[in-house]
C-alpha cells in the first residue's frame, strides 16, 4: 500500500507474490519457533497490518502455544499514530506484538547504521508499555 521508494522487498508488496498461507505451513513455523536458538518471530511486508486475519491467527497460536517465551516484532508503513486510528483487527494484532517498527522507509532519510531499520523517521516501539502508558515507548535496547 505504501510503496515506499527504496524498500528493500519490492516483490512483496504484490499480493500475489509467494505461496498460499496454509494450516501446514503455520504448524510449520510453529515447530520451528520451539527450537531452543529461535527467539521469536518477524512480521514484515509489504505491510503485514494489511494481512490480518493470517497475522492474527499465528499470533494468537504462538501467544497460545509459548506465551511471551517467543517475541514476535512487526514493521509497518504505519506511523504509531496513524495505528491507533486504525480497524478492531489492526489493534487487536498490535496488541499481541512486543516490538513494532513504525513508519515509512523514506529514501532521503536512509541510514544504514541504525538499528533494526533503515531510515531515521522509524521508530523500535515497546508496543506492550506504550498500549500500557497511552503514549510511545522506545524499545529500552535501543542503541542506535
Amino acid at each position: 500500500m505504501f510503496r515506499c521508494p527504496g524498500c528493500y522487498n519490492v516483490a512483496a508488496q504484490d499480493f500475489r507474490y509467494g505461496k498460499p498461507y496454509t494450516k501446514e505451513l503455520e504448524d510449520k513455523i510453529i515447530e520451528d519457533l520451539g527450537q531452543s536458538y529461535v527467539q521469536g518471530l518477524t512480521l514484515l511486508g509489504g505491510e503485514p497490518f494489511l494481512n490480518t486475519e493470517v497475522c492474527l491467527s499465528l499470533c494468537k497460536r504462538i501467544r497460545k502455544e509459548y506465551g511471551h517465551t517467543k517475541d514476535i516484532w512487526s514493521w509497518t508503513g504505519y506511523s504509531w499514530d496513524e495505528m491507533m486510528k486504525e480497524s478492531d483487527d489492526k489493534l487487536e494484532l498490535l496488541s499481541l506484538l512486543d516490538i513494532l517498527v513504525d513508519g515509512r522507509f523514506l529514501l532521503r532519510k536512509k541510514d544504514l547504521t541504525l538499528q533494526f531499520r533503515g531510515s531515521s523517521n522509524q521508530r523500535i516501539i515497546d508496543v506492550p508499555k506504550s498500549l500500557a502508558s497511552g503514549e510511545v515507548v522506545i524499545w529500552d535496547k535501543l542503541v542506535r
